[in-house]
């Protein structure tokens, strides 16, 4: 009697213990489940695309691009405006530069969804199909063209400056291309350049 006893008492105690196991294991699962479901929402999260509707140098232009594209990425690639550089990619060397209502942006920092409903200036709109703009010009005449990589930038921050305030002094010409950066001309000849447009 005694030894039934002690075997119906190890049933029990494999029974609790394959219990034991199978919840486990069955809360493993859930974790892995969990994981896998999270894991495909941030692939899915990565992978969505938006229409988004740009007005680009005049001209309404409708593009289906992923979320996280950049206002850079989407003129360069998707618009084939490759006039806008990207140089740092940090918005420090101003070589990305556009107007965004008139006003000059970093577009390598700027989402492409963040400049819908706004006026998009690229140095391709800068000037018309039969004419330079002044600020073109003056750039080719005091020779403040070099290797030109910087030049569309420094040009669309010019321009921005020359909308907001005609007549400039050098302290504020300096001080509004600050933030592009030229490793050819020193900046003297594009300072002048800018200055020969203000004085007209």
């Amino acid at each position: 009697m005694l030894g039934s006893m002690e075997v119906d008492s190890q049933r029990q105690v494999d029974s609790s213990r394959q219990v034991d196991s199978s919840r486990q294991v069955d809360s493993s699962r859930q974790v892995d489940s969990s994981r896998q479901v999270d894991s495909s929402r941030q692939v899915d999260s990565s992978r969505q695309r938006a229409t988004v509707t740009l007005r680009v140098n005049g001209r309404e232009r409708r593009l289906l691009l992923p979320a996280r594209t950049t206002l850079l990425e989407a003129l360069r690639e998707n618009l084939g405006l490759t006039g806008t550089k990207e140089g740092c990619g940090k918005g420090e060397c101003g070589a990305c530069t556009v107007l965004l209502d008139g006003r000059p942006v970093n577009s390598c920092l700027m989402l492409v969804s963040q400049a819908e409903n706004h006026e998009i200036l690229t140095i391709e709109g800068l000037s018309s199909q039969e004419n330079l703009d002044p600020l073109q010009d003056a750039f080719i005449a005091h020779g403040a063209v070099q290797c030109g990589y910087c030049i569309p930038g420094t040009l669309m921050t010019a321009k921005a400056l020359l909308l907001i305030n005609p007549h400039p002094s050098r302290e504020q010409i300096q001080e509004a291309i600050a933030g592009n950066l030229c490793r050819c001309t020193g900046y003297e000849k594009i300072i002048e350049a800018i200055q020969s447009v203000a004085s007209r």
